[in-house]
């Protein structure tokens, strides 16, 4: 059965924007969602603890990185052959040390955001 104050803040949205009119619709929608999320989120802890399962407190160490080195890995194969053929063992060193430089900067930034 529906969450009865979900299905009241639905009819509210829905009274609002006939009452304001579609230039709200977004606005309208986003409000909403953002209600849906928490009563979701809420559910899904409450279920969590109903098992024993505490949910996690932040992230993974190092997962904001994980994007950024496979990106490196993808980038860095079709360099490493682009590199050799064209430049030979300079333009391998330099390309690889181009993106050990990118890895170490994006780790730095992320470091300073946490």
């Amino acid at each position: 059965m529906p969450d009865k104050s979900l299905r009241d803040d639905l009819q509210a949205t829905l009274d609002a924007r006939r009452d304001l009119g579609p230039d709200y619709d977004a606005a309208l929608a986003d409000s909403f969602v953002e209600r849906l999320d928490a009563t979701i989120a809420a559910r899904v802890r409450a279920e969590l603890g109903r098992h024993g399962v505490a949910p996690a407190k932040r992230p993974m160490p190092g997962a904001p990185m994980i994007p950024i080195v496979l990106g490196s890995l993808g980038i860095g194969i079709p360099l490493t052959g682009i590199a050799a053929h064209e430049a030979g063992p300079v333009g391998l060193v330099i390309a690889w040390l181009a993106i050990v430089i990118i890895n170490l900067a994006a780790a730095a930034a992320i470091g300073r955001r946490n």
